[in-house]
């Protein structure tokens, strides 16, 4: 059962195909998706895979991801979760994004404050990473006020557009 989490804002929940529309708006906008690493979906299909690879990456133990929803409004304005999850290894990375309509208003602070807590204290995570371009500002100053780590530099870790690009890499180890 795919565990459902709540802010004072916010509902975290599965992604079910009932979103398809909204996952497309997000992952075909050119916004969101310049500092991701992926081309922009073109197709409504493209977004149903999108949901099927989360759905069974949960499956697998392989990664969580959450529609993000504003309480008393239908409809998610971006995802969050786990990628790389390990239980194994009580690690895993975390991704997100969010619609350009909803930015710069503390709601990707809020699900990542409330995810950082649910993989320490639920799923026993002692370390949370993330990959970040250089040049992605908000998220950087985002992971920083969180607590996160910067720990180095891989340089030409990602493409963009058929470009190589440097990121960050951070880290989070829960306080116990």
């Amino acid at each position: 059962m795919f565990p459902k989490l709540e802010t004072d804002r916010l509902i975290l929940r599965e992604i079910t195909y009932d979103d398809v529309e909204r996952v497309f708006a997000c992952f075909s906008n050119q916004e969101v998706i310049r500092h991701y690493g992926q081309d922009p979906l073109q197709k409504i299909d493209q977004a149903r895979g999108f949901i099927d690879f989360f759905a069974k990456s949960f499956e697998e133990k392989k990664g969580m991801r959450w529609g993000i929803e504003i309480k008393g409004e239908k409809g998610l304005i971006g995802t969050i979760g786990f990628n790389a999850w390990s239980p194994k290894h009580k690690r895993a990375e975390i991704g997100y994004e969010i619609h350009p309509d909803y930015w710069r208003k503390g709601y990707m602070a809020e699900a990542v404050e409330k995810i950082l807590s649910y993989g320490s204290d639920t799923l026993g995570l002692t370390r949370i990473g993330a990959v970040v371009f250089l040049e992605n500002e908000a998220s950087n100053n985002l992971l920083t006020k969180m607590g996160f780590k910067q720990e180095g530099i891989l340089k030409n870790y990602m493409y963009q557009n058929g470009e190589a690009y440097d990121t960050f890499v951070y880290g989070y180890l829960p306080q116990k």
